[in-house]
């Protein structure tokens, strides 16, 4: 089974989660992971490592094939430089509402440089709203 953290536009009912996940993801799990939550003027949301909560999505899929129409998406090739993927995909820590573990789980996370570089504001809230 693979699983991803989703944060953003794949979260159920936003903008790419018909086209990405509906039908595919087999199980749907109110998440949060650590580490800092941007809004980009971009209209899509950037994490990066971080003490913070950022609250999102588990995502359970049963084909793992699912990662490489999420790589296209996301702008990672895991064969390119680190600088040239506009996100890296990374496995990380997940809990439940309450706190309790969860295992890991991909997500796709940028680089503090490429955050500040598009203008991100900071979300305190750890959520981002579309």
């Amino acid at each position: 089974m693979l699983k991803v953290f989703v944060y953003g536009t794949l979260k159920p009912g936003k903008s790419n989660y018909d086209r990405y996940c509906a039908g595919k993801a087999i199980a749907e799990i109110p998440a949060f992971a650590r580490g800092n939550l941007y809004a980009l003027p971009l209209g899509y949301p950037a994490m990066t490592l971080g003490a913070s909560k950022v609250w999102g999505v588990l995502l359970i899929f049963n084909d793992p094939e699912i990662l490489t129409s999420l790589d296209r998406l996301e702008d990672y090739d895991p064969d390119r430089a680190v600088e040239e993927n506009e996100y890296q995909r990374q496995e990380i820590s997940l809990y439940n509402p309450a706190g309790k573990p969860l295992g890991q789980a991909w997500a796709y996370l940028m680089m503090p440089e490429s955050v500040e570089e598009l203008g991100g504001r900071f979300l305190a809230s750890g959520c981002w709203i579309e």
